[in-house]
């Protein structure tokens, strides 16, 4: 799995730390950022929800191919 962070939609709502945090973060503006090598998730079973919790919908998640 990839997980995508659109940095210009991202407000700082906070759910995706809230809801997986041992795969998302929030940088020192306040903004959603990935923890270092949870790039692609850890295989958090949460990073699906923490996605879906975005109220802006700036978190994108693929399938590695």
């Amino acid at each position: 799995m990839r997980i995508e962070i659109d940095k210009d939609r991202c407000i700082g709502a906070g759910q995706c730390a809230l809801t997986a945090p041992g795969v998302f973060t929030q940088d020192d503006d306040g903004f959603s950022a990935l923890l270092p090598g949870r790039e692609d998730g850890a295989g958090d079973p949460m990073v699906r929800e923490a996605a879906r919790a975005c109220p802006v919908g700036a978190i994108t998640l693929s399938e590695d191919e």
